[in-house]
C-alpha cells in the first residue's frame, strides 16, 4: 500500500495509477482544451506548427517582414534616383529657375515692363498668320516660275510647321511658365502648351531659307540672324516660353528646314498646282 506522500505527489504531478500499479504520465504534446482554444489553433495546426523546423520558421518570418515593409515601386525609385534622374531633375530646377529671371517683361509692373510693346511687335513679326498671308501673296503676285516656285515651297514649309509644332506641343503638354499672360495674338487650342515654342521653330527655319534662297546683301542676312535670334530671346523675356522650350525650337527649326530640302518640289509640279489655286 503506497504512502501517503507518494499519494500526495502523485495527485500534485496528475499521474493516475494503472492497473499493474505502475504511473502513467500525461504526455507533452497533449494540451489542455482552454489552452488550446486560447491560442486559436486545433491540435492538428499546434502539431504542424510543432513540427516546423527553427530555420524555416526563421526564413518565413524574414519574409514576412521584408514584403511587409518594402516600400512601394515609386518610393523606391525616389530613394534611390538614377544619375539620368538626378540630371533631369536638375536641368528642370535651372531651367524653371533661369526662365523666371529673364520673364522681366511678362507683365506691365515688372522690371522692363517698359519694353513689352517692343516684345510683343517682335513676337508678332514672328506669328504663323503674317508668314502665311506674306507667302501666299507673293506666290500669287509673282511673275516667273523660280519666284513662284520658291514662295510655294516656303508656304509649304511654314504649313509643315504648324503640323509638326501641333503634334509635339499635343503629345508633350507641358504648360507655360506660371507668370505668363495669355495675351499673344491670335492664338489657338495647342497654344496653351508650351514646348516647344513655335515661334523659335519658325524664326529658325524662315532664317535658313530666306538666306538660302533669296540674295540678300550682307547686313540684311545679319539682320535675318539678328531677327531670328530676337524671336526667340523675346518669348523667354515675355514670360511665353521656358529656356529650354525656345532651345529645342531653334533646333527643330533647323531640321526642318533639311526636311523641306528633302520634299522641294519641282518646277515641273508647278503648273498642275497653279491651275488649283486659279
Amino acid at each position: 500500500m503506497p504512502s501517503p506522500k507518494a499519494k500526495n505527489n502523485s495527485g500534485r504531478s496528475g499521474n493516475s495509477p494503472g492497473g499493474n500499479g505502475r504511473y502513467e504520465f500525461m504526455s507533452l504534446n497533449r494540451r489542455p482544451q482552454h489552452l488550446l482554444q486560447r491560442q486559436g489553433s486545433d491540435p492538428t495546426s499546434a502539431r504542424l506548427r510543432a513540427s516546423e523546423s527553427p530555420n524555416r520558421r526563421r526564413g518565413s518570418g524574414s519574409s514576412n517582414s521584408s514584403t511587409g515593409g518594402q516600400l512601394p515601386e515609386e518610393d523606391c525609385m525616389r530613394l534611390n534616383p538614377s544619375i539620368v534622374g538626378i540630371a533631369l531633375s536638375s536641368l528642370l530646377a535651372m531651367d524653371l529657375w533661369l526662365s523666371k529671371r529673364l520673364g522681366v517683361c511678362a507683365c506691365e509692373d515688372s522690371s522692363w515692363g517698359s519694353i513689352r510693346p517692343l516684345m510683343k511687335l517682335i513676337e508678332i513679326s514672328g506669328h504663323g498668320i503674317p508668314w502665311l498671308a506674306g507667302a501666299a501673296y507673293c506666290l500669287y503676285k509673282s511673275d516667273s516660275a523660280a519666284g513662284q516656285e520658291v514662295m510655294l515651297n516656303l508656304l509649304m514649309a511654314l504649313v509643315l510647321d504648324l503640323i509638326l509644332v501641333g503634334i509635339v506641343k499635343a503629345v508633350v503638354r507641358r504648360r507655360r511658365p506660371a507668370h505668363n499672360r495669355m495675351d499673344m495674338f491670335a492664338t489657338f487650342s495647342v497654344d496653351r502648351y508650351s514646348f516647344p515654342s513655335g515661334h523659335a521653330t519658325r524664326a529658325a527655319m524662315c532664317a535658313r531659307f530666306v538666306l538660302a534662297h533669296l540674295v540678300l546683301a550682307a547686313p540684311l542676312r545679319v539682320l535675318t540672324l539678328l531677327w531670328a535670334v530676337l524671336v526667340g530671346f523675346s518669348r523667354v523675356l515675355l514670360g511665353r516660353h521656358n529656356v529650354t522650350d525656345v532651345a529645342f525650337g531653334f533646333g527643330m527649326g533647323y531640321f526642318q528646314y533639311n526636311l523641306v530640302e528633302a520634299l522641294w518640289m519641282s518646277p515641273a509640279a508647278l503648273p498642275g498646282l497653279m491651275g488649283q489655286f486659279a
